[in-house]
């Protein structure tokens, strides 16, 4: 499967129409979505429908030709009945996941033993791991989607979490769990922003979810943002990942949205999850 560098420099060509279909990972809509708007207001005969699902709506939706684009957290390698080797992959970003919990729960860290311990249900109470005395609640993502991939590997080591609620939209798991006493679940860094206190996020072993932290593999929950293509992308769709990949992007949006370049990273991690420095 072709994997497509970062490219300082490109040339979009002007005169641009026509529609691009774009869908999938929630984690990766909000830059998605920033970047259509920006091409399309470069290019007004262009129109491109960015749309939410789950990485695994984007994989397998891509795949039926279904959409020009699509968007995922997770390698096709890992995607349920994916034909892998049908897809090109464009890594447009890197996101930082972690937990997120009601600002009452009363705290800004936990272990990875505790974590695993609030997820899998062994524990009911957040007092049981140095908070306030309030009934946990869960608020998980749904198969498929792979946010949850990567906070279910990376975070909690494959353990299976218990049973709560269920939401397939990160934007609406943000508002669960700030309108939840005791709530918690996971988001990626692109969704906390410095002025927004509605939820909390939490360090893991004493280690900030940062962008430098998880340039440098010290924090360990992370996943590539990929945009797959079913084979050779058409012209248009082209241009666009082209400027996904460019300077405008990946120099100005990315970070402005919470995400980070692949070119900042100093480690890298395969379709195994197997991590090496660069």
């Amino acid at each position: 499967m072709l994997r497509i560098a970062v490219q300082s420099k490109v040339m979009v060509p002007k005169n641009l129409s026509g529609k691009i279909v774009i869908g999938g990972s929630t984690a990766l809509q909000p830059l998605a979505a920033a970047a259509a708007k920006d091409f399309m207001n470069e290019h007004p005969n262009v129109q491109i429908d960015v749309q939410g699902g789950g990485s695994g709506t984007g994989l397998s939706e891509v795949s039926n030709g279904h959409f020009d684009i699509g968007m995922s957290d997770i390698f096709a390698e890992n995607g349920k009945n994916i034909d892998a080797k049908a897809l090109k992959d464009y890594k447009v970003a890197v996101v930082g996941m972690t937990a997120a919990v009601n600002p009452k729960v009363g705290i800004k860290n936990l272990s990875k033993a505790d974590l695993q311990k609030v997820f899998t249900g062994k524990v009911k109470n957040w007092s049981e791991v140095g908070g306030k005395s309030q009934k946990i609640t869960l608020v998980n993502r749904p198969d498929g989607s792979g946010t949850r991939a990567t906070f279910d590997q990376f975070a909690l080591d494959n353990k299976t979490p218990a049973e709560g609620i269920t939401q397939d939209s990160s934007d609406t798991v943000k508002k669960i769990i700030s309108q939840n006493t005791g709530a918690v679940g996971y988001l990626a860094l692109s969704y906390f922003t410095a002025n927004d206190k509605s939820v909390t996020k939490l360090s893991l072993d004493n280690v900030e979810a940062s962008e430098d932290n998880v340039a440098s593999g010290k924090f360990p929950v992370w996943a590539y943002e990929h945009m797959y293509t079913k084979g050779a992308p058409k012209p248009l769709v082209k241009a666009f990942l082209d400027y996904m990949t460019g300077k405008a992007v990946q120099g100005k949006l990315v970070p402005a949205q919470g995400y980070i370049s692949v070119d900042k990273m100093k480690v890298e991690r395969d379709a195994s999850g197997k991590l090496t420095n660069k």
